[in-house]
């Protein structure tokens, strides 16, 4: 579904459920002017198009200790369905993995790992090529955040 099939209202409300997605139905449907049952529907007709898709919260990774990001490029050595299934179990098995892409260029995937210190993030490397064949792994550490988690623009 194309973003360009919702209203002004669906907009809104979107804007105001990622700026603090725990906000009461009833606070939400001032906001964005409408009545408390018309908001309510929008919301189960948004969920049920499959825009909205759940609510979690958003946690301070360095309060847990989180301090490093790690950008991983990844070049394969084949693009086999079997190697591409064992690849995808390797990545989603390994929870310091937090978003994988497959990507064009010169490196097949991205991925961003997020964990305590070097030391921790070597064990995420050790685990992750004993369980899978990779060709080439280069590692991006992230000196400083400027922006994460930002709201989509709709």
């Amino acid at each position: 579904m194309k973003s360009d099939s919702l209203d002004q209202i669906d907009r809104h409300i979107i804007r105001a459920l990622q700026q603090d997605s725990s906000i009461p139905q009833r606070e939400l449907a001032d906001l964005v002017g409408l009545s408390q049952n018309a908001c309510w529907r929008r919301l189960q007709a948004l969920n049920k198009r499959g825009i909205l898709q759940g609510s979690v919260a958003r946690i301070d990774r360095r309060k847990l200790g989180l301090d490093l990001v790690v950008f991983v490029l990844v070049r394969t050595p084949r693009h086999s369905t079997d190697w591409l299934t064992s690849f995808r179990r390797a990545v989603l098995n390994t929870p310091e993995i937090v978003d994988v892409f497959r990507i064009a260029g010169d490196y097949d995937y991205m991925f961003k790992v997020i964990t305590r210190d070097m030391t921790s993030y070597d064990a995420v490397y050790q685990r992750l090529i004993a369980q899978i064949e990779l060709d080439a792994v280069t590692s991006y550490f992230a000196m400083e955040c400027i922006a994460e988690d930002r709201p989509l623009v709709i």
